[in-house]
């Protein structure tokens, strides 16, 4: 007896994704805005203003999440986080960096490696979940291919 493998659907993971997505940028821009002086520490130097740019991004976050959830602004709010998960990589950075170098304890290689590794993870997901690429879940691979 054989059993049949299970039918991806490119369209429902989409969904997950953007669902999840809009849940996880909405929660952490409530928190830039409500808790700004938490992330103080993990903003670079040379950020001016630091403050009003942390609520400035949660601010973002927050547009971004709704965003994701309206078919009208879906693909620019995917492409805006994207550019977002980029931009604050110099902070996450920072922060594994202190942390790493602290001599109290704090957050280890085990949230800070995967963190920096799969950032670019969370560029290609924005995207994905705004419905701005398919990547790597073409229909056809050999259009794909032939460019």
């Amino acid at each position: 007896m054989m059993i049949a493998a299970p039918h991806f659907n490119r369209e429902k993971f989409r969904l997950g994704s953007r669902l999840f997505l809009a849940f996880a940028y909405g929660l952490a821009g409530v928190l830039h805005v409500a808790h700004a002086d938490w992330f103080l520490k993990i903003v670079p130097h040379w950020v001016p203003l630091a403050r009003p740019v942390i609520i400035i991004t949660g601010i973002c976050e927050v547009l971004g999440a709704i965003g994701l959830l309206t078919p009208r602004f879906r693909a620019a709010s995917g492409s805006a986080l994207a550019l977002y998960a980029v931009c604050v990589y110099p902070a996450n950075i920072k922060h594994a960096i202190d942390s790493l170098s602290a001599t109290t304890v704090t957050l280890g290689w085990w949230y800070h490696g995967p963190r920096l590794a799969l950032q670019p993870v969370l560029v290609w997901w924005a995207m994905f979940a705004g419905g701005v690429l398919d990547w790597p879940f073409e229909r056809n691979w050999t259009e794909f291919r032939s460019g």
